[in-house]
C-alpha cells in the first residue's frame, strides 16, 4: 500500500510517516521544500506519478498570528493548497485525510462541540482551515476530515516541550487559565488515522485526547508528573495579548467517532504521562 504525507517535516508528519512505515507501507513524504502544494500541476503531476491508495494532507500554514498579517498567504496555502491536493488525489482514486483544527470554532458555547455543530472561525488561521475542508468536501468524494487540537509530541515545537524548556530558565510561569481544550498525543492521533483509512467510514471526525483542561491546569500537570518545582502563576487571555483572537473553549465531543464505532482516545493526562516518560529517557 502506498501513503503521500505532506508536512511531512511537521510535528504530526513525521509520527505519521514513522507509523505507516511501521505498518510496512510504502511512504512517500514531503514537505514544503520538496512540494509546493500550491501549485496544482504539481500537485497533480506528483500523485499521478505515484499512484497512491491514500493522502494524508497534514501540510499546512500554520503560524496563527502572523495569519494575521499574511492573510492571503494563509488562504493560498490552506485554502486553495488543500483544493489542489483534494483535486489530485481525486483524479488518481485515493483516499483523502485533511487535517484541520478546532480553530474553526469560535469557542462562545460553553458544551463540547460535536460534529455537528456550526463553525464560526474567530482568526484567519481557523478560517482558511475551514476554507480548506469546504474545497475538501467540493472536490473529493472519499475523504475524512480530521479536527485536532492542542497537539504534542517528540517532534517540532508544542506546549508540553516549550513548558519544560522554560522551566530550566525561569522560577515563575504565567498560563492563561480562560482558555479550555483537548490535548492530544500525535501518536494516538495518527494511529486513530490510520484506523480510518482502512475503512469506507468518511466524513468529519474530531479526534482529540479524551477529557479537557486549561493551558493553565496542562502546565500544573506535567510539572506535577516530571517533578519538577517551578511556580506557575494564572493569567487572562487579556493579560497575555496576541496578534490572533483564540477561542475561550473549543474542546471536542467525539460523536462521529462513537457512532462509527471507533474506541475513543485514551485520557490526556495517560497518553501526556507516557510521552513524558519517553522524552526523559531520550533527554
Amino acid at each position: 500500500m502506498k501513503v503521500v504525507v505532506t508536512g511531512a517535516k511537521g510535528q504530526l508528519g513525521k509520527e505519521l510517516v514513522k507509523w505507516f512505515r511501521e505498518m510496512e507501507w510504502n511512504v512517500y513524504g514531503y514537505d514544503k521544500d520538496e512540494l509546493d502544494i500550491t501549485d496544482a500541476q504539481q500537485v497533480i503531476s506528483l500523485l499521478g506519478h505515484i499512484h497512491p491508495h491514500v493522502v494524508v494532507h497534514a501540510g499546512a500554514y500554520t503560524k496563527v498570528d502572523e495569519a494575521e498579517k499574511e492573510k492571503e498567504k494563509a488562504f493560498f496555502v490552506n485554502a486553495y493548497g488543500t483544493r489542489n491536493v483534494a483535486v489530485a488525489a481525486e483524479k488518481v482514486g485515493a483516499k483523502l485525510v485533511y487535517v484541520s483544527t478546532d480553530y474553526v470554532f469560535d469557542g462562545a458555547q460553553r458544551v463540547p462541540y460535536h460534529e455537528f455543530s456550526s463553525p464560526n472561525p474567530i482568526n484567519i488561521y481557523g478560517k482558511s482551515k475551514l476554507a480548506g475542508e469546504q474545497f475538501v468536501r467540493d472536490f473529493h468524494s472519499r475523504f475524512f476530515i480530521v479536527r485536532t487540537s492542542w497537539v504534542f509530541g517528540a517532534y517540532g515545537n508544542n506546549f508540553v516541550k516549550t513548558m519544560l524548556r522554560l522551566a530550566k530558565e525561569k522560577e515563575e510561569i504565567l498560563v492563561v487559565d480562560d482558555q479550555y481544550g483537548c490535548p492530544t498525543y500525535a501518536v494516538d492521533l495518527v494511529q486513530k488515522i490510520y484506523e480510518l483509512v482502512q475503512t469506507e467510514k468518511y466524513g468529519l471526525y474530531h479526534i482529540s485526547n479524551t477529557g479537557y483542561c486549561s493551558w493553565y491546569e496542562f502546565a500544573k500537570i506535567i510539572f506535577s508528573e516530571m517533578g519538577v518545582n517551578v511556580r506557575v502563576q494564572r493569567c487572562g487571555t487579556k493579560d497575555y495579548p496576541r496578534l490572533a483572537a483564540r477561542p475561550s473553549y473549543s474542546v471536542f465531543d467525539h460523536m462521529a467517532l462513537r457512532l462509527n464505532g471507533f474506541e475513543l482516545l485514551r485520557h490526556w493526562r495517560d497518553a501526556l504521562r507516557e510521552f513524558l516518560h519517553e522524552y526523559e529517557v531520550k533527554h
